[in-house]
């Protein structure tokens, strides 16, 4: 049965009755039996155009908008099993040019409610006029709410605007849109003016180089507004720019074209690669740094760098240098960047700093140990400190300090990679000196260990030159691509040592032909593991070396080659990798069959008796073959062993030591010192790296050049 047709018929008979029983009785129905209008949408539900919210002050629309509105019928009067549906019905006025009032209406279909009816007003609605609308919701048997915008509600009202704005101006001090010249420069903040000669502006929609685009309103309608930005590359840019009318109606695009310049050069910079018995650090910009009886120059570089020597400082009172002068206004934006190897992690130690007025220091860029953790660089500026990386004795790291006053940011960067950032950094002065390795205050935090490359900028330098200055990438030292030969010596595609086979080591060759031969031949042999051939070793003392290293042990390094036991359930524990000198191994990587897992040897030094560190992860040989690179890396004090380019086992180690001796492929120092755990099965494409391979490099260790 119809609920809502009952109701209809009951209502009609209740209707007959009333008025034979109005003199009798009074009336008795309950709120079941009568039908209750709906309710009255309310005034913050309706909308034009989606986001245009109802308003006595009219809105503006682009067309003849969709109007919505939530409308809902009570559910007290609900019969079992009725729904409570509602529809609206939708009114909108104006006064023609003729002074005539001119009205639409719409009601929508009656559906559950409470639900957004809309309608989409006619297209024949004209513009630049003042139009009024109301709603109210209507319920299935035609009962009518109260109107939208009878007390306490507000008549909506909107004009359609026809007209898009004029399109954007825009005007650039720093970087003009001019026909020659290059402006500014990377790493400099220019500032943008956007103006229009619509009154009715109330959007800027704007990108650089086709970025994301960005969104700003000015204070005012029509108004200018100017947007600040750096740019971080030397090349041409162009900035689009769309001015948006408070219809949302967007103007044609501008195009503004600049030139950016290359950025500024440090305002103070040291190499501090001066000779050995120099009294003082010449600058290749900025003032000449003195040097105090601490400082020693003509100590190592890193390498990759380009850098060619640095300073050693004793840690001492007379281990430091300055200019004397401040190196740049720490008030204002600026960065210092420095190449350091701590000899110890144990204490604070300052790489440079500038002093306050205050007997201070404004910043400090340097070294903190932790208790019960690694030692970390970092970066104090006023009364903010940011920390971050691993710090390393005797390991490499690029460090980098940055405050931007353009938002207050403070950053700090090792080895090229962002490592802890702060916003809302109140800015410091600082009158006084620029100091390398020393700072006021904390006993002074002498730096003890390397410094080189020093530099200070007085703008922002871009994380793409940070990542440049502070990137020493891995570099091919040494490949063996192992193919037969018949003197047993295998060269290096780069020219450099050898690698010679030892104990009777020869070459495995797949035989083909013989299978093609032989009818009773039903497998053929398995591939050589890259090209015709690999290197056989028979477990016994078959090996390979070369002449001498081929690889600074005490630096960043990695070492690879590809493998396949002769058995992948070996009866003893096998060496696939070593480097050492005649008694012990700098590092070994080898399988212990008996614990199912690989393990990574390194030692804490060339002397009789010095400590060992064993790293192990659990594994087993394919019967096919297995890439295995073990890679150290000294900024951060860390080796791993990778096996089919996962890390299987990596341990904390900052005792490396240079090892005079050759590689060894398939033999290691066992524990009396002498040669042992040769490894039984086949080698091949054997690279060794100048440098710490990233994770995703030891995946394709073999194809890097």
């Amino acid at each position: 049965m119809n609920t809502h047709s009952g109701r209809r018929a009951r209502n009609a008979a209740a209707t007959g009755l009333a008025a034979a029983l109005l003199a009798a009785a009074p009336a008795t129905a309950t709120a079941a039996e009568e039908n209750l209008p709906p309710l009255r949408p309310n005034t913050g539900t309706l909308t034009a155009d989606w986001n245009k919210a109802c308003s006595d002050e009219p809105v503006h629309v682009p067309r003849a908008p969709e109007l919505r509105a939530v409308v809902e019928d009570t559910a007290q009067d609900n019969q079992e099993g009725e729904t409570n549906g509602a529809g609206a019905e939708f009114e909108l006025w104006w006064t023609d040019a003729d002074g005539t009032e001119q009205r639409r209406t719409h009601t929508s279909g009656v559906v559950h409610s409470p639900v957004t009816q809309l309608w989409r007003t006619p297209s024949d609605l004209p513009a630049d006029t003042v139009v009024s609308w109301h709603v109210r919701a209507v319920d299935a048997d035609g009962a009518t709410s109260a109107w939208s915008d009878e007390t306490p509600g507000v008549t909506c009202r909107f004009v359609i605007d026809t007209v898009s704005p004029e399109p954007a101006t825009v005007v650039s001090e720093q970087y003009p849109d001019d026909a020659g010249g290059w402006h500014g420069g990377v790493g400099v903040y220019g500032s943008f003016t956007f103006d229009s000669p619509s009154e009715d502006v109330v959007e800027y929609v704007y990108s650089f180089l086709g970025s994301a685009p960005e969104r700003v309103r000015p204070e005012e309608p029509g108004g200018p507004v100017t947007v600040r930005w750096m740019p971080e590359e030397s090349k041409p840019y162009y900035l689009e720019v769309t001015a948006v009318d408070r219809a949302g109606r967007p103007s044609s695009r501008t195009t503004y074209w600049t030139r950016v310049a290359a950025g500024r050069a440090p305002v103070a910079h040291w190499t501090l690669a001066d000779p050995a018995g120099a009294g003082s650090a010449a600058a290749e910009t900025g003032p000449v740094a003195r040097a105090g009886k601490g400082v020693v120059f003509g100590a190592p570089a890193p390498s990759r760098t380009g850098l060619t020597s640095t300073v050693t400082l004793d840690g001492r009172g007379n281990g430091y240098l300055t200019p004397d002068v401040p190196a740049t206004d720490t008030a204002r934006t600026f960065v210092l960047s420095a190449w350091v190897r701590p000899a110890a992690t144990d204490t604070p130690m300052t790489v440079a700093s500038q002093d306050a007025a205050d007997g201070t220091s404004a910043f400090t860029l340097g070294l903190r140990p932790a208790a019960d953790s690694r030692a970390t660089w970092a970066f104090r500026y006023g009364g903010t400190t940011l920390t971050g990386g691993s710090a390393s004795a005797g390991g490499w790291a690029h460090l980098t300090g940055l405050y931007d006053a353009e938002d207050d940011s403070l950053r700090l960067y090792v080895n090229g990679e962002e490592v802890a950032a702060e916003t809302g950094v109140a800015p410091t002065a600082a009158p006084g000196a620029f100091q390398i390795g020393r700072a006021r205050g904390d006993a002074g935090a002498r730096w003890q260990g390397e410094i080189g490359d020093v530099r200070v900028w007085d703008r922002i330098v871009p994380r793409k030159e940070i990542e440049r200055m502070g990137s020493r990438p891995a570099e091919l030292a040494a490949a063996w691509d192992i193919e037969r030969t018949a003197d047993g010596v295998v060269p290096d595609r780069k020219g450099g040592r050898p690698l010679t086979l030892h104990g009777g080591a020869g070459f495995y060759t797949p035989d083909y032909e013989a299978c093609f031969e032989d009818p009773e031949c039903v497998e053929f042999p398995a591939d050589a593991l890259d090209g015709d051939d690999h290197l056989a070793l028979d477990g016994t003392d078959d090996h390979a070396a070369t002449g001498g290293p081929v690889v600074d042990t005490a630096d960043s390094y990695s070492v690879g080659l590809r493998v396949r036991f002769a058995d992948t359930t070996p009866d003893r524990p096998m060496t696939l990798l070593s480097q050492g000198d005649a008694d012990s191994d700098a590092f070994q990587v080898r399988y212990d069959p008996t614990a199912s897992e690989w393990q990574l040897v390194v030692t804490h030094g060339s002397e009789p008796g010095a400590a060992r560190t064993v790293t192990t992860g659990p594994g087993a040989p394919t019967p096919h073959s297995d890439d295995v690179v073990v890679v150290h890396d000294d900024s951060e004090g860390r080796i791993t062993l990778y096996v089919r380019g996962e890390a299987v086992a990596t341990a904390e180690f900052d005792a490396s030591w240079s090892a005079p001796g050759p590689l060894q492929i398939g033999r290691g120092h066992t524990a009396d010192g002498g040669w042992g755990e040769y490894f039984h099965g086949g080698a091949d494409t054997v690279r060794v790296f100048g440098g710490a391979l990233t994770a995703s490099q030891v995946n394709s260790f073999a194809h890097l050049t």
